[in-house]
C-alpha cells in the first residue's frame, strides 16, 4: 500500500431527494440502502466520510396535495419528512444529516449562490412560454 493510498480523505455523499409529497418506495429504497452500505465500508476504512440528503420540499405537487387535504404546505413536509424518516430508521439507513430544502438556511444559500453567478455574469434572461391556470392564478410547472 502507498502512502498516498494510506492518507485520509474527506468525502461528502448524498442520494437523490426524495419529494415530500408522498411515501418513500422501493426504487429509492434500493438506493439509500447501497450508498449507505457504501458509506459505511468508507467510514470503517477510516475515512472522513459523510452521507447527507433532505426532503425535495418545494413544488406545485406539494401545494395541490396540501389543498385537497386541507392542510397548510408546511404541514404536509413536516408529516412526509417525519414518514421518510421512520421509513429510513426502519430499513437501518443512517444519515449524518437529514434535512429539508424547506429551510432558512437552504434560502440563504441558494439566494447566495444565484447573487454570485448573476454578478459574474453567469445567469441569462430569456422570454419563455408558460401555461397558466386561470382558476389557482398561478403558472403550472
Amino acid at each position: 500500500m502507498t502512502q498516498a493510498s494510506k492518507q485520509q480523505r474527506d468525502i461528502l455523499v448524498t442520494s437523490a431527494l426524495p419529494y415530500a409529497n408522498g411515501p418513500i418506495h422501493l426504487g429509492h429504497l434500493l438506493e439509500y440502502i447501497q450508498t449507505d452500505i457504501w458509506v459505511r465500508y468508507q467510514k470503517m476504512r477510516g475515512q472522513n466520510c459523510y452521507y447527507v440528503c433532505a426532503d425535495d420540499a418545494h413544488g406545485t405537487a406539494i401545494m395541490l396535495r396540501a389543498e385537497r387535504e386541507g392542510i397548510t404546505s408546511e404541514q404536509l413536509i413536516d408529516r412526509i419528512r417525519g414518514e421518510h424518516q421512520e421509513d429510513f430508521a426502519g430499513f437501518h439507513i443512517r444519515f449524518d444529516n437529514y434535512y429539508s430544502t424547506h429551510s432558512e438556511e437552504n434560502r440563504q444559500f441558494s439566494e447566495y449562490i444565484y447573487r454570485q453567478l448573476q454578478e459574474n455574469g453567469h445567469i441569462a434572461t430569456r422570454n419563455i412560454t408558460q401555461f397558466y391556470d386561470p382558476e389557482k392564478k398561478m403558472f403550472l410547472a
